[in-house]
């Protein structure tokens, strides 16, 4: 059975997710494809909800476990209610951060082992893959700068930089062993520099 295609956008804080999901979301409906927009944690309300949980600076105590688990809950839910019925109707998703994230924060920034965000990827996505994840890459400090410039930090904002440089790690890590499924956007120089480099990799998944 054909489905629509599901895309990703990952990056650490400050790489300019906001600005680029904008620019991939004109250039697909001026190119005629029904796309759905979301995001994680979040894209449904029970999942929104979950959201506020992991991102609320208040929660000081959280463990990893609990932080990694309601990732996947939220995550859980977003593809039984959002994800999988708009790709089933031949619509194309563009999400986000998805489970790559996971890997980057929870298993390079918290350090659980990566085999057992694996057990959970595969319970609850089963064979469900991203068919392109776009990585956006900027060097921390500059990320961080950036980030530093908005609205006050939440739960994981108010993190190290040395917290980031392991998430960037792990995202440069995973897209480098897998460079069929994901590409490396230099995220650095002008919007319009950036967006340049975007419209090659849609222009790509669109031909």
């Amino acid at each position: 059975m054909s489905r629509g295609k599901f895309i990703t956008i990952e990056g650490a804080e400050g790489v300019g997710k906001t600005t680029s999901i904008a620019f991939i979301e004109d250039y697909f409906k001026k190119a005629g494809y029904d796309i759905v927009l979301t995001r994680e944690p979040g894209g449904t309300p029970m999942a929104e909800s979950i959201r506020e949980l992991l991102l609320d600076a208040r929660q000081t105590s959280m463990a990893d476990d609990t932080e990694l688990l309601l990732m996947f809950a939220a995550r859980a839910q977003h593809l039984r209610e959002k994800i999988v019925p708009a790709l089933q109707a031949d619509r194309w998703v563009v999400c986000d951060r998805f489970t790559d994230a996971t890997y980057a924060y929870q298993g390079g920034g918290r350090g659980i082992d990566k085999d057992r965000i694996a057990i959970l990827e595969d319970w609850v996505q089963g064979e469900l893959r991203p068919d392109m994840t776009l990585v956006l890459d900027l060097p921390v400090a500059e990320g961080l700068k950036r980030a530093g410039q908005r609205s006050a930090p939440d739960r994981f904002e108010q993190e190290k930089q040395q917290f980031f440089e392991r998430v960037r790690a792990v995202y440069l890590e995973r897209a480098r062993a897998t460079p069929q499924r994901y590409r490396i956007i230099d995220a650095s120089g002008t919007i319009n520099e950036v967006q340049s480099r975007i419209k090659t990799v849609l222009d790509e998944l669109t031909a």
